[in-house]
Parts: structure tokens; C-alpha cells; sequence
């Protein structure tokens, strides 16, 4: 890295401490610069990417994603019943119906709840 000039990308600046421990790291080894994309930061984060496509405070949700944050809700919920209402939110915000149930029905079944 020395001498080099670094772009750290990442999907969102949440915290912002990752990115901050990765400037760190990459500046310790030398480079002359690191500059920080991301496609969404948040207003609370305590990095400010030198590039940013937008900021938001919603719950971003990629698409590569979002039966892993199916699981993530339902292993929260399991026992609050709540289930129904969180997935009729991702649907709302987008995700198809037939794919939450297909998703649900694969956790269920491969024992992760």
C-alpha cells in the first residue's frame, strides 16, 4: 500500500466504524490516501464517505440479502408472534409475497428457528 492511493467501498456507512477501522488499517500501511465510497450513508454515522449516492435512515434491505433478513426477523419474533406483521412489511416495501413464503417455509425447514 505505500504510497498507494485506496477506495474502501461499501453498501452502507451504518455506524461508520467499520470504515473507520479500514481507513485506519489501510493509512497504517502507508497509503497516501483512502477515500470512502458507499451507496448510502447514514445521518448518524461518524464517517462521512467522500462518495455517496444517497442518505437515508431507513432499513436498507439489498437484494442479495433479503432471506438472510427474513431469518433475522423471524428468529427475533419467533416467540412474539409477530411474524406475519413484519413479513407483510417487507412486502409492502417490495419483496414479493410468493418469495417471503418461499423463504419462510426454507428456514422453517432447514431448522434455523
Amino acid at each position: 500500500m505505500a504510497g498507494k492511493k485506496a477506495l474502501l467501498v461499501d453498501d452502507v456507512a451504518d455506524t461508520g466504524k467499520s470504515l473507520q477501522l479500514a481507513r485506519a488499517h489501510v493509512l497504517q500501511h502507508g497509503a497516501a490516501d483512502a477515500r470512502i465510497a458507499t451507496l448510502y450513508k447514514k445521518p448518524w454515522s461518524i464517517i462521512k464517505p467522500d462518495y455517496c449516492e444517497a442518505e437515508t435512515n431507513c432499513w436498507v434491505v439489498f437484494p442479495w440479502e433479503r432471506k438472510e433478513t427474513l431469518r433475522k426477523i423471524v428468529m427475533k419474533h419467533r416467540e412474539k408472534g409477530v411474524i406475519d406483521a413484519e413479513m407483510a412489511k417487507l412486502v409492502k416495501a417490495g419483496l414479493p409475497k410468493q418469495l417471503a413464503k418461499r423463504f419462510l417455509k426454507e428456514i422453517f425447514e432447514a431448522g434455523k428457528c
